[in-house]
């Protein structure tokens, strides 16, 4: 699809300015493209004081809106098409829970009522941005207001803060839900393909954030995002944090509300540690002008602090997130359930950083090149907890390790990385297999030869851990270590 280049805002039509143009609703009537009750319904709302469009709401919504969605299914022409979506786009404005008449059956339409999902889905296709962006907002609405959802609270089942969750299953019937689906896969298509290649330099990010933010509310639309990328998509938005131009606080907030609404969703959450979100939402936390910005943010650590298998604990020490939920806990707020979230990180993040401590002076010295006894080396609490580390970024600490056996002089720092070697393949669930296809093995065996007696015995019992099984392995450890 061929895309218009915006160099001048100025030149984009506005809602109000669109709202001041007459459409000939005779002409169109003429051509055969409405009705005689298509225009008497259009003409009845059209142009008429707010009392006058929320009584016509009020007494035939669903057909005045059919109304409008049979001018822009048989309409191509751009500024009629343009002001059917202003108008629509203020009357939803005006009064939200009007989206909800679009899935009302309207008897004047009982035999013609027309799909606003395939309407407004063809309209992003159009290649003027303001189409696409109405079109946009106007779907995202229609969505999330359809009827016959179940919705519950996620605490009930996560056990922790989470938002409003819709099941989207239908009443009406699997084939009916399974249309919907098939809607909302197209839609979210579209979004993430806006945060890939906007079609507006600057109001398409927005847009597209603005509306997964209400998607995102619905278990399934997480699965469709995380699918078409958008984990990806969103993590420079993240990552940006408090970097954002003054004045999109909004743009801010519904970008954190992505990713905690994401974070319930188990794949999407495994990728956001990969995908550096921790450094960007603590940024938030830390940086924010507004409660509610740093209220999603918080939920959003916070939950996926919950998530023990995702072991982010380390990665919000490092970022710096104790420091910021402290001076986040000196301010007054109202928000109970942000309140919550910083006591709940205060805590959680006590026990990594005492972890993170102990293997942050490990790793230290590992990279001096020096090792000496200490009691971290031999304690298998420390190892239980640490082992894993050492396969961070490629096993690049491991790496270092066994670089320290292969060419250090030093008789205690041998003896003391054979015995972290040995530790490492003990606690590590796929410890031997890593360091035989790392060439440990063979760097190990020639240290038995070495003329120290404390090198020599360090060196034996690391290789009879690679040999043994690894239940053995442990009983050894245990022996060494009495």
């Amino acid at each position: 699809m061929s895309q218009r280049t915006y160099d001048d805002d100025a030149r984009q039509p506005t809602t109000a300015s669109l709202l001041r143009r007459d459409v000939p609703w005779q002409t169109y009537l003429t051509a055969r493209l409405i009705s005689d009750r298509d225009l008497q319904l259009i003409r009845a709302y059209d142009k008429r004081d707010w009392d006058t469009k929320r009584e016509a709401l009020k007494q035939a919504g669903p057909a005045h809106l059919q109304a409008f969605l049979t001018v822009l299914r048989n309409v191509t022409k751009e500024d009629t098409v343009q002001y059917v979506l202003a108008l629509l786009d203020d009357t939803l404005t005006e009064q939200p829970s009007a989206a909800a008449l679009f899935h009302e059956q309207s008897n004047s339409y009982a035999n013609n009522q027309i799909d606003p999902y395939t309407i407004f889905l063809r309209l992003l296709q159009r290649t003027d941005w303001f189409t696409q962006e109405k079109a946009c907002k106007l779907l995202a609405a229609i969505i999330v207001a359809r009827p016959n959802k179940v919705v519950k609270e996620e605490v009930a089942q996560e056990n922790g803060h989470g938002p409003a969750d819709s099941a989207s299953t239908s009443q009406g019937g699997s084939s009916e839900a399974e249309g919907v689906q098939t809607q909302l896969a197209g839609f979210v298509e579209w979004l993430c393909s806006q945060l890939r290649r906007p079609s507006h330099p600057g109001r398409s990010v927005p847009t597209a954030v603005a509306a997964l933010s209400q998607l995102l509310r619905e278990r399934p639309a997480r699965a469709l995002v995380y699918k078409a990328g958008g984990v990806q998509l969103l993590a420079p938005l993240i990552r940006a944090g408090n970097n954002f131009a003054t004045g999109n606080n909004q743009l801010l907030y519904e970008v954190g509300l992505c990713a905690w609404q994401l974070s319930y969703h188990q794949p999407a959450a495994e990728a956001m540690g990969p995908a550096s979100y921790v450094p960007g939402l603590v940024e938030i936390v830390r940086s924010a002008a507004k409660e509610k910005v740093v209220r999603v943010a918080t939920l959003a650590l916070s939950h996926l602090l919950e998530q023990d298998n995702l072991d982010l604990g380390p990665d919000m020490v490092e970022a710096g997130l104790p420091k910021a939920v402290a001076m986040r806990k000196a301010q007054p707020w109202e928000d109970e359930e942000l309140k919550a979230a910083l006591d709940f990180l205060e805590s959680q993040l006590a026990v990594s950083l005492k972890l993170l401590s102990s293997f942050e002076r490990y790793k230290k010295e590992v990279l001096s090149g020096s090792l000496d006894w200490a009691p971290l080396h031999t304690s298998p609490q420390f190892w239980k907890d640490n082992a894993q580390a050492l396969t961070d970024k490629d096993h690049q600490l491991l790496r270092v390790l066994l670089k320290l056996l292969e060419s250090s002089r030093s008789v205690k720092t041998l003896a003391v990385g054979c015995n972290d070697l040995g530790q490492f393949i003990t606690y590590h669930p796929s410890g031997r297999q890593i360091v035989t296809d790392l060439k440990g093995k063979e760097l190990v065996m020639r240290l038995m030869m070495n003329s120290d007696p404390e090198v020599q015995k360090q060196a034996l019992l690391c290789v009879q851990k690679i040999m043994l099984a690894k239940d053995k392995a442990q009983f050894l450890a245990g022996e060494s270590e009495a």
